[in-house]
């Protein structure tokens, strides 16, 4: 099975592959729909076949393999299913890697599992996306991470992709600011963070360093409040050169302090200087293997369509082509209209060695170019990785 599995991966490859030398036509929604679908629901029978935990959570929703004929159709798995069970087609043997979702430490987490074909295959997936909303090939950026290393982290996927994307940019490996404690939780070394950026270990440089080599700077929505807090606590401020950016990704889930996306990106930019147009929100989870981000980096959005400026102002979402979304309405199972609110459901064709189609617990409002992501629904456990930052 895992073979046929390996197979199927070099298709979704070349199609990501495909995908991304034409961006612009293969983001529009709908684009490659047919393409899209042939391949959803033969990976959908390939996973029916080899995933025995999801063949039975089918099996008891009354669907068969052949019953699936849309990608619509094919049964998403909730996200706290992968902490009841090996939701995978690789056998203990094959598993090399896995990937646990953060929450907190009396929780049992989600497990993706990973080997090497299927991290090729979410490798393939992340780089892309990423590069078509940051312009890291442009400039020579330097790179800092409010997160640990791999090495202190080795089951976050976030930390994993963000050094997959130091690697790709060719930055050093010491831009990881982040720490963790005995219990895994996660804490900044501010000095040393402050020290890198150009201030000094005991305050932070009122006016900044003035060479002109731009930063990247990725973390958590919480690791950010972290720093911003120190700033504040050492009466300091930054100002990053031209063309700096952040990725910022994740949320508080009700642990510690939370501030609106609007403020903490406004603190951003007062605090490190870094325009609030250069700040991109990033939206992922471990059991995916495909990112969102919002529009605010997409090359050309200044001079896009009315409709496509107002979904950058509302940071609306937007998965690569090879992943779709529905935003659901909790109580039919039906997709909500268009401006209503419900449950995300994701099909990822970049999960092929686990289950393409995951129903989330986020809500968000379905919007024409994809979602606007408004948080976690009542019910649901906390959990992302701004939770081991508290």
């Amino acid at each position: 099975m895992t073979t046929d599995l390996s197979n199927f991966a070099r298709r979704v490859r070349d199609f990501i592959q495909r995908c991304a030398t034409g961006f612009s036509a293969a983001s529009e929604p709908g684009s490659r729909d047919s393409e899209f679908n042939d391949l959803a629901v033969a990976l959908f029978r390939l996973q029916f076949s080899g995933n025995a935990p999801y063949r039975r959570w089918c099996e008891a929703q009354g669907v068969t393999a052949e019953a699936v004929t849309q990608w619509g159709q094919i049964p998403a798995v909730p996200t706290a299913a992968f902490k009841e069970w090996d939701l995978t087609c690789l056998t203990p043997a094959e598993r090399t890697r896995v990937f646990h979702s953060s929450g907190t430490t009396t929780q049992q987490p989600s497990r993706h599992f990973h080997h090497a074909d299927s991290l090729a295959l979410y490798e393939a997936s992340l780089w892309p996306w990423l590069k078509r909303h940051l312009p890291l090939t442009a400039t020579k950026a330097r790179f800092l991470s409010l997160t640990p290393s791999t090495e202190q982290a080795p089951h976050s996927s976030l930390v994993h992709m963000f050094d997959f994307a130091r690697q790709k940019m060719g930055a050093s490996a010491n831009g990881f600011v982040g720490q963790t404690d005995a219990d895994g939780t996660w804490w900044l070394d501010f000095d040393r963070a402050f020290a890198l950026l150009g201030g000094s270990t005991t305050a932070c440089a009122v006016k900044g360093n003035t060479d002109s080599q731009p930063w990247l700077v990725l973390g958590t929505a919480f690791s950010f409040v972290q720093l911003l807090d120190e700033m504040e606590r050492r009466d300091g401020r930054l100002c990053l050169p031209n063309g700096s950016f952040v990725l910022e990704t994740g949320g508080y889930k009700g642990r510690s302090r939370a501030l609106p996306k609007a403020s903490l990106y406004q603190l951003i930019a007062e605090r490190l200087g870094v325009p609030e147009t250069n700040i991109i929100c990033e939206y992922g989870m471990s059991e995916l293997s495909s990112q969102a981000y919002d529009l605010m980096g997409r090359p050309g959005a200044a001079e896009a369509s009315l409709d496509a400026r107002e979904s950058s102002r509302r940071r609306v979402f937007q998965f690569p082509p090879w992943a779709r979304v529905r935003v659901i309405s909790p109580e039919t199972g039906q997709e909500v209209d268009e401006g209503e609110t419900g449950l995300l459901q994701i099909f990822d064709l970049a999960n092929v060695f686990s289950v393409l189609a995951v129903q989330t617990e986020d809500l968000a409002v379905r919007r024409s170019f994809g979602f606007e992501l408004l948080g976690r629904a009542v019910a649901a456990e906390p959990r992302g990785c701004s939770l081991m930052s508290a």
